[in-house]
């Protein structure tokens, strides 16, 4: 069976409760193992998995059918579409699981890490540490095998104490420190800029020196306030966008 992380949804009020859980379910679709079955277990055993009522659940899963990763089979159940599209837009809707659900997806390639000082432009978020423990990962598209991103982490080196390196070449990291390491992830800071690809970026992602790109920087806390892991990103500027919802409520 498809591992279904987390194990109890920690719900955001001001989200609806079948968005949360679809991303959940998102993400564990698309982080699944090629030896995992593709049946998804029944409605009810889902709705109880994730402590919601079955029609909650069944709304969440139409969300995910009309984005084309399952299928449904009147009295034959649920399957997860093998060649489902990856890569899809990224989406910052306010929950820690669209954070994971649009990081999940694709072929990733754990190219180093290691530990190293910490850099300058990050200072102000480790300023405890004189060092981090560093990790770059290239993603590609699983059915083309095109680059689509690359990713550098900055994270405290008591947490990758405690988790495989090879753990990153399933999970994004924020779920990684959240499932695998158990870190109370209180909140993550976004920034999103247009640039250019630099010669690094453009040798990766085989585009055209200096293409646009999306350059993301993603800071994590925890709940005390701490930073755990601060992310960078270089999107292909024509492969992604960013939609983001803000609560004014």
């Amino acid at each position: 069976m498809t591992s279904f992380a987390p194990d109890s949804l920690v719900l955001n009020r001001k989200l609806p409760l079948w968005y949360q859980v679809s991303q959940s379910l998102r993400a564990s679709i698309l982080g699944r193992s090629s030896r995992d079955p593709l049946r998804l277990p029944t409605e009810e055993q889902l709705a109880g998995h994730y402590g919601v009522s079955v029609l909650t659940m069944r709304q969440a899963l139409k969300e995910l059918e009309e984005e084309g990763l399952i299928t449904r089979h009147r009295r034959r159940g649920t399957f997860i579409e093998p060649h489902a599209r990856r890569g899809a837009p990224v989406r910052l809707l306010g929950s820690v699981d669209a954070i994971v659900a649009q990081q999940s997806g694709m072929t990733t390639e754990l190219l180093d890490h290691g530990s190293g000082p910490v850099p300058a432009e990050f200072a102000e978020y480790f300023p405890d540490l004189a060092e981090t423990a560093t990790y770059h990962r290239l993603r590609s598209d699983e059915k083309t095998g095109e680059p689509t991103n690359h990713a550098r982490n900055w994270v405290r080196p008591e947490l990758a104490a405690r988790f495989d390196p090879e753990d990153l070449a399933r999970w994004p990291m924020t779920k990684v420190l959240r499932d695998v390491v158990g870190a109370g992830i209180g909140r993550i800071t976004d920034t999103v800029e247009a640039r250019l690809a630099d010669p690094e970026t453009a040798r990766l992602l085989r585009i055209p020196l200096l293409s646009p790109i999306l350059h993301y920087t993603g800071v994590t806390y925890d709940t005390d306030g701490r930073v755990l892991d601060v992310a960078v990103i270089h999107y292909r500027g024509d492969r992604f966008s960013f939609t983001v919802t803000l609560d004014a409520t």
